[in-house]
């Protein structure tokens, strides 16, 4: 008990001080000087209610966790078997594409940029989670992937004219080859060491595209990138020479959210084939190979399969997503540049893999949807929404550290007697 009690006020002495430091105090300038201002009351109280939490916690910390094992919070939760046999799979599944297509005719047009905006991590999540979650290389560096597709893009429409569509497979192909080149260095790595090539991998193309100025305008970025057409329609006022605006085509007023509309069906159309593509993955040999190899290297090669081949493999497809994401970031966006792809991104990518289970397509769409609305929705916090987010995810690994929906493989079991 007395050690319980020292561990206890650690943790609480420990929360004062590092809140105080965050939120009890704030410096201000007031013209060449800079003062220390103390915060209201208000938040000194909900600090101290903070501290008070943290001290009881870790103090009755062993019957909390006793108690969480017993119920629904515990290891043992788990969804209800919703899905039980093909038809009731494809009748779900056909009723949530019609209400995503249905979305952007009933929401707002902040409500469906948005949404586009979550289906661009979606697809990022996925791709990443072939690597991480499917193969079990941990990548820092995935938003290095997800930078070539979007410059590859950007490049060739501003030197050669290249349409979206034209440069989307070119992304995709490209990203690929760069995922293939990086698997040869890490192909003997694992760990924390895979970790720290592909975290540099992510930072030299970030460099890369800063400091090639005369190729890709480097701070400055990339602007004037042509938006997505639908068959030579343009969702402009006036079209460039060769097109013709969508509104005219087919004789209605001009509106400019007929282009957030038809971004994020674009989105949502490459998002399903995302998945689609990945889940035929994960029941053919290939998926299986990288699941073994994820489980047990040593297992793995012992079983007659080739590591060198599963890890490039698994370094190519996942990069190769992140390149169709990227093309399409930098369409949405008319404007891409370095600092759009810092390691934060990749961050909050391999957040949505870990929060949502490895190798779960499911959960990582989840994850996608809520590590993207949460900050959104706490946006009236300010400057405090970021830490109620690490709270949520530091919450999350506490209470369900194998993720939302983790990854479930049928089972058979044989029972004595």
């Amino acid at each position: 008990m007395a050690s319980q009690l020292m561990h206890a006020g650690f943790s609480a002495g420990l929360t004062l001080l590092l809140g105080a430091s965050v939120l009890g105090v704030e410096l201000r300038s007031e013209g060449v000087n800079t003062i220390v201002a103390v915060e209201g009351p208000m938040t000194w109280l909900w600090l101290g209610l903070a501290v008070v939490v943290v001290f009881f916690h870790q103090l009755f910390r062993p019957r909390i966790e006793a108690i969480r094992h017993q119920t629904w919070m515990g290891s043992r939760f788990s969804l209800p078997p919703l899905l039980k046999n093909h038809a009731q799979r494809r009748l779900i599944i056909a009723l949530v594409i019609g209400a995503l297509l249905l979305f952007p005719f009933l929401a707002e047009r902040s409500a469906i940029d948005l949404a586009t905006l979550t289906l661009i991590y979606v697809m990022l999540g996925l791709g990443l989670n072939v690597v991480v979650g499917l193969a079990g290389l941990l990548d820092l560096g995935y938003v290095g992937f997800y930078a070539v597709g979007a410059y590859t893009y950007a490049l060739l429409n501003s030197y050669l004219g290249f349409s979206f569509w034209e440069a989307l497979p070119i992304a995709g192909g490209m990203t690929a080859l760069f995922g293939y080149l990086l698997g040869f260095p890490v192909l003997r790595l694992r760990g924390d060491y895979l970790a720290i090539v592909t975290l540099g991998f992510g930072e030299i193309i970030r460099i890369l595209l800063n400091n090639w100025t005369d190729l890709t305008g480097g701070p400055n970025g990339i602007s004037r990138i042509p938006k997505p057409t639908l068959f030579n329609l343009e969702f402009s006022r006036r079209a460039d020479e060769g097109y013709i605006p969508f509104h005219e085509f087919f004789g209605i007023p001009y509106d400019p959210s007929y282009k957030v509309m038809y971004l994020y069906i674009l989105a949502l159309l490459l998002s399903l084939v995302t998945v689609y593509v990945i889940y035929r993955l994960m029941r053919m040999p290939i998926g299986r190979a990288w699941e073994a190899l994820r489980e047990d290297d040593i297992a793995c090669r012992s079983l007659g399969l080739n590591p060198t081949g599963i890890k490039l493999s698994a370094f190519t497809i996942g990069a190769s997503f992140a390149g169709f994401a990227g093309s399409f970031f930098a369409a949405r966006q008319g404007f891409i540049s370095p600092e759009s792809f810092t390691f934060i991104e990749s961050a909050i990518v391999l957040a949505i893999v870990v929060l949502g289970g490895m190798g779960s397509q499911l959960g990582v769409i989840l994850a996608a949807i809520a590590m993207t609305l949460l900050p959104e929705i706490a946006r009236e916090f300010n400057e405090y929404r970021m830490l109620l987010f690490g709270l949520i995810m530091v919450m999350m690994m506490v209470w369900r550290p194998q993720g939302l929906l983790p990854l479930k493989r049928p089972q058979m079991e044989l029972k004595r007697g």
